[in-house]
């Protein structure tokens, strides 16, 4: 009994532990606020999605552009520095969004009419500036902990690196639900401005105790504290050419670095430092995507970006789709709930894949399970109730309304004429579809045969998706060099941003639902080209 109580003491006092701790904080934290952040854009500017669009495009392009050199700056810094830097800068962001947000919700009327309105736009843009500040300081926490942390902390035992990020995509798909209603009911029962406080007040605490865990791991790992550094081969054989034989390594690079300085002129050596200064992040945004590409894992991470190109997810737009579809908010709920059980089910089939038949070809199985999947939602494009129709140009919105002068479609007092069979608005599109007054001649609901079979493939899809996910992951890890996890991650993060974007802009050219059915072939497609044939190393 004593020996099984040491043992769980022992476990739950161990670095690995802690590290979960840590994370499970974090991430429940930062979930609340991505909810919550699109809820407060869209209360505070008028049930408009504009500032909720424009504070999505600013985070995506901020890490499309920046996520080398985040990654870059992850690498050249000590481990401790950088995980506390970024803790400290995420959360104080928040922090200071939401007391904004609170004044802002107090005081909108009032500021309003100062300045002819332009102070809340100021506020608005600090918001938005902020926030994404946290997401940027959140990719760097990402990187540190995800891809560096616990890889160490793993140390060379390859099934326990497996295990812990197994435990770690779980932690991500509980808080995926469960945070989200935390807060969700806070603001429905309280209000956004009660809403605001509890998160503030949420990552003031959290701050605080991650920061006290990240020590304790930091303390339990010693090899954390040691951090090889990149070292090119020019500057090997200089270092070889100057030291003696009880030279250190580092006290030859100071040599050198000491003997170019004094080499310039003080007029010269101003001159260059401004330059390079200058130069130094374009050279470093190069650098990193060069080095990506040269990874022997690249063709694997460009599979794994591939899948943030697509519509088959529980995103905004397939949400959209829903609606048009008759689906409620209810049902949309529990479809979410059992597509995050089905993610933790990829979890778990990863560690058991990867411990029957290797790291390589549970990648394959578990792309080969993700694309058998998919193709029921495929089929649901031709099945009874697709709205699919190849006879309404994709683009007829977007040349109506830029050639045509066409009207956008008002929402603000729906009529009976302009609700579907099913009891919703056409928005994506703006159509009527006239509906009789007379209940022996209204039209019959839409067959439901057709969202069901999309819907049932993209949840059984996310076994596969997050085992594949997992095993890109490891192969990450195991394959980067230490002195490159970071740039090398930062820069997998803005080609996933990318391909993000782009999946985006194919929506808003083909918005009509009658063109859904096109993107969902033509990501199944790409899906097929890319998956799973790119896991191979």
């Amino acid at each position: 009994m004593c020996k099984f109580a040491g043992s769980v003491i022992a476990y739950f006092t161990s670095a690995k532990f802690l590290l979960y701790l840590g994370h499970a904080l974090s991430t429940w934290g930062d979930r609340m606020w991505h909810f919550a952040v699109s809820v407060f854009l869209v209360e505070l500017y008028g049930n408009s999605l504009l500032l909720t669009a424009v504070y999505g495009l600013v985070v995506a392009g901020s890490v499309l552009l920046l996520g080398a050199l985040i990654g870059d700056w992850v690498d050249k810094n000590a481990r401790l520095k950088v995980a506390q830097t970024s803790l400290i800068v995420q959360n104080s962001s928040v922090i200071l969004c939401g007391v904004i947000l609170m004044i802002i919700f107090l005081f909108k009327t009032q500021l309003l009419t100062l300045y002819h309105g332009w102070l809340l736009t100021l506020c608005y843009i600090l918001v938005i500036t902020i926030a994404n500040i946290a997401n940027l300081a959140s990719t760097a926490t990402a990187i540190t902990i995800q891809r560096d942390w616990i890889v160490v902390v793993a140390g060379e035992d390859r099934s326990k690196l497996a295990d812990m990020n197994a435990t770690i995509r779980r932690i991500d798909q509980l808080t995926n639900i469960l945070a989200p209603m935390a807060v969700g009911q806070i603001m429905t029962f309280g209000s956004p401005m009660i809403g605001c406080g509890f998160i503030s007040g949420w990552n003031l605490m959290s701050m605080c105790v991650e920061y006290l865990l990240l020590w304790k791991v930091y303390q339990k790992t010693p090899t954390l504290a040691h951090k090889s550094a990149k070292v090119e081969a020019s500057e090997l054989k200089q270092l070889n050419a100057k030291k003696e034989s009880d030279m250190k390594p580092a006290e030859g690079v100071q040599l050198i670095i000491e003997k170019d300085v004094s080499g310039f002129e003080p007029q010269q050596e101003k001159e260059v430092g401004c330059a390079a200064r200058i130069a130094e992040p374009f050279i470093t945004f190069r650098d990193g995507w060069v080095a990506y590409y040269n990874q022997p894992v690249f063709l694997a991470g460009m599979g794994l970006a591939f899948l943030y190109m697509t519509v088959l997810g529980f995103d905004c737009i397939t949400t959209g789709y829903a609606y048009t579809q008759g689906l409620s908010g209810s049902v949309l709920s529990l479809l979410m709930g059992a597509s995050a059980v089905t993610g933790i089910m990829g979890t778990v089939a990863f560690t058991w894949l990867r411990r029957k038949c290797g790291l390589i070809r549970t990648g394959l199985i578990s792309g080969v399970a993700q694309l058998a999947c998919l193709i029921l939602c495929a089929i649901s494009v031709f099945m009874p109730g697709s709205p699919m129709d190849l006879t309404v140009s994709p683009f007829a919105d977007i040349s109506a309304r830029l050639f045509e002068n066409e009207p956008l479609p008002t929402i603000a007092s729906p009529e009976p004429e302009m609700i579907f069979a099913t009891g919703i608005p056409n928005l994506l599109n703006g159509s009527i579809a006239p509906v009789n007054s007379d209940p022996e001649m209204s039209p019959e609901p839409v067959p439901l045969i057709s969202v069901s079979l999309l819907f049932a493939g993209v949840i059984a899809a996310r076994v596969g998706l997050w085992s594949f996910d997992l095993t890109v992951t490891q192969l990450l890890q195991e394959n980067v060099i230490e002195s490159e996890r970071g740039i090398i991650n930062g820069v997998q993060n803005s080609m996933n941003y990318l391909l993000d974007l782009l999946h985006f802009i194919m929506v808003i050219l083909a918005p009509n639902p009658e063109a859904f059915g096109l993107l969902v072939l033509s990501f199944s497609h790409i899906c097929c080209q890319t998956q799973p044939w790119n896991v191979s190393v």
